[in-house]
């Protein structure tokens, strides 16, 4: 029987120990690797191509939203299931956009995400009982444009630079991790700031944890 490889992306240990401890547990699945924040999980689905990721979306330094967005961008066939605290509209619909097959809250029971796991691997979507209700509401209650316009404006890139920026990394720390120069951070920064007129690192943090980017508890 070919097992469905799964890699797990959580910045919490002792969840992602206890995720892999049940998931070996059915006859069908495998482990493959465990990322603690979104850039290795981007890392790691290019270098091991598994089947199924269960993404937490709340991680620092690249949160799920963005990761996801990365690994489909680059491999279509490989399926993500949020696996999340956060049940509001907001972080539902910006996953689904990002391209997850799944969402499933964390207070689900093991064999919901079994069964999600296999159910996405089969091509269909799963969403937590819960979960239909937000998407649904979603839908029928759209957010204005003026509501989604900041997003949606800002590249990937500068998505990324500000989630850094509100979590206190700094212009050099940033260059760092994303392997690009000091001056394009700053230029990163700048365009930012006027495209969407904010002009102060508290009101970017305060923007980047409104829209999701962040939320300061990972």
């Amino acid at each position: 029987m070919k097992k469905i490889k799964i890699l797990l992306a959580d910045d919490h240990r002792i969840t992602r120990q206890g995720l892999r401890l049940l998931l070996e547990k059915e006859s069908d699945m495998q482990v493959v690797a465990e990322a603690d924040q979104g850039r290795a999980a981007v890392q790691l689905a290019a270098e091991l191509s598994p089947d199924v990721i269960i993404m937490d979306v709340s991680m620092p330094d690249l949160n799920g939203m963005e990761a996801t967005r990365q690994i489909v961008g680059k491999n279509e066939n490989v399926k993500i299931i949020a696996l999340s605290m956060h049940s509001d509209t907001l972080f539902v619909t910006e996953m689904l956009k990002s391209g997850v097959s799944g969402y499933l809250l964390k207070d689900c029971a093991f064999e919901e995400l079994a069964s999600a796991i296999r159910s996405v691997v089969s091509g269909k979507t799963y969403l937590s009982p819960s979960i239909s209700g937000v998407v649904v509401n979603g839908y029928l209650h759209r957010l204005s444009k003026a509501e989604t316009a900041g997003s949606d404006i800002l590249s990937n890139r500068e998505r990324e630079v500000l989630q850094m920026i509100a979590e206190g990394k700094s212009t050099k720390q940033i260059a760092l991790k994303l392997h690009i120069s000091v001056k394009t951070v700053e230029t990163h920064r700048r365009q930012i700031m006027n495209k969407l007129n904010i002009f102060s690192v508290a009101e970017l943090t305060k923007y980047a944890i409104r829209k999701g980017l962040t939320s300061l508890e990972t």
